[in-house]
């Protein structure tokens, strides 16, 4: 029997290459092909025997192929998309082949929700990873403890960010629908990703999709405080734990206490350390800890992974300190993280002032649809800086996040604000109103042309 052949088109993504180097390891033969083919990745991917072509041709694609691969950036017009479907090859979407080839009969956990996936499926994994099950994961963030984003082990554990965004170019289902979930976490419900969903309504159908494939014998844990979160579980055949705060949560968050650089809190009494900042972040290990314990772990090894827990890289991540001046770097790109994430930079830098740098990336924040909302989120540092839209090109003026709007209403707000053309001009202009004690927090979902490093060396 011939040994069976994969190709991925968009092999270097963090996921997807970390699939096709596991699929080598269980005895196929891989190759892929991407337009940025650049350490560490391909480094990693050519040590894991995988094949790969720079730049996408329809010759990439082997002829004696038997499944293709295709990323969820992929879209019409690539060479190797278009060879795909002129040939009538078989084709499959990421989540499908993790589907098959990792997740049946395993004991799937799928995180969700607008914010916290990242956080709260990195705190599962390494509590997992610590108590010895050498859990698989999946995770849109580098958990510092963990080293990687992805891997898949032998395993019965697989733990997976559970991504409300649509599966590939040819099905718009939520990638979490293909993720064969035993339990399922529902951190909260807000609406984003305006470039795929219309209204709030229908990012609460794809969470109650996702609650009509939860086995009976599976678990729901959603947040308790949250009435979309609530809305989206009734019905659900599992058992649905509501966790919160609120009277009527089935689990309470109670005793929270905060400090520098660490929270505490107990859940039924049992009380643990998370050395993170802020609500939201004791928020997510609440809900790691409820997970933790359906899937059969103690309190003690818990309470002692979770204290070990070390963070995400570029989640309220300290680049450096210079002069007295600290430059942090947050993933935050919705005016609920970023106000969350201002309340947690208080918490770990107290008494001292705060400014929070902005750039409108993603596809829902370059829209106005947060016109309102971004100010007043903002507002809540002592000093605000907005970059220019990112590729504003791609949305019509008319839909288009006003900056100098942001600005403006900031500063009727009595803060100092400025609409920086690029990172140059907000160097520039930081380099002049920074001093020392202060802390600049940068909120983007991208590189941000370097700004961090020039930040630093500027000062």
């Amino acid at each position: 029997m011939r040994e069976k052949k994969i190709h991925f088109v968009g092999v270097c993504g963090t996921a997807m290459g970390s699939v096709a180097a596991a699929l080598v390891e269980r005895g196929y033969r891989v190759t892929g092909s991407d337009a940025g083919i650049y350490p560490p990745m391909s480094t990693f991917l050519e040590t894991s025997g995988v094949e790969m072509h720079e730049g996408f041709r329809a010759e990439n694609i082997p002829e004696d192929v038997d499944v293709v691969v295709i990323g969820n950036a992929m879209s019409r017009g690539n060479p190797e998309v278009e060879e795909v479907l002129n040939r009538r090859l078989r084709y499959v979407s990421l989540p499908e082949i993790i589907k098959e080839h990792f997740l049946r009969r395993r004991r799937n956990v799928v995180v969700t929700g607008t914010h916290g996936k990242t956080t709260v499926t990195s705190m599962m994994a390494w509590i997992l990873e610590a108590c010895g099950k050498d859990p698989s994961f999946m995770i849109g963030g580098i958990p510092r403890n963990l080293g990687k984003g992805a891997r898949f082990t032998d395993s019965e554990f697989v733990v997976l960010e559970g991504d409300e965004y649509d599966t590939a170019f040819f099905d718009k289902r939520s990638k979490f629908l293909h993720y064969l979930p035993e339990v399922v976490i529902v951190n909260n419900i807000e609406f984003d990703h305006a470039d795929i969903f219309s209204s709030l309504d229908e990012i609460k159908l794809s969470f109650e999709r996702l609650m009509r494939v939860v086995p009976s014998q599976g678990r729901v844990f959603v947040n308790g405080d949250d009435p979309n979160c609530l809305d989206v579980v009734e019905g659900c055949l599992a058992e649905v734990v509501r966790v919160g705060t609120g009277s009527d949560c089935d689990v309470r968050l109670e005793d929270v206490e905060y400090a520098p650089g660490e929270s505490r809190f107990a859940l039924d009494g049992e009380k643990f350390l998370l050395r993170m900042d802020g609500e939201f972040n004791v928020r997510n290990a609440a809900m790691a800890v409820c997970a933790a314990r359906f899937l059969g772990l103690g309190s003690d090894e818990i309470r002692a992974a979770l204290e070990g827990f070390e963070g995400i890289a570029r989640r309220q991540e300290v680049r450096g300190e210079v002069h007295g001046i600290a430059v942090v770097d947050d993933f935050g790109h919705h005016p609920t993280a970023m106000r969350h994430g201002i309340a947690a930079i208080r918490q770990r830098f107290p008494g001292r002032r705060l400014w929070a740098v902005f750039e409108p990336r993603s596809n829902t924040t370059k829209r106005k649809i947060f016109q309102d909302a971004l100010p007043e989120a903002l507002s809540l540092a002592d000093g605000v800086v907005v970059a220019s839209v990112a590729q504003p090109e791609k949305i019509p003026e008319g839909d288009r996040l006003d900056v100098d709007a942001v600005v403006d209403k900031v500063k009727r707000g009595g803060r100092p604000a400025y609409h920086g053309a690029d990172s140059g001009a907000i160097v520039d202009y930081l380099k002049t109103e920074a001093k020392t004690g202060d802390v600049i927090v940068i909120f983007s979902n991208g590189g941000f042309e370097g700004i961090h490093e020039k930040l630093l060396a500027a000062f």
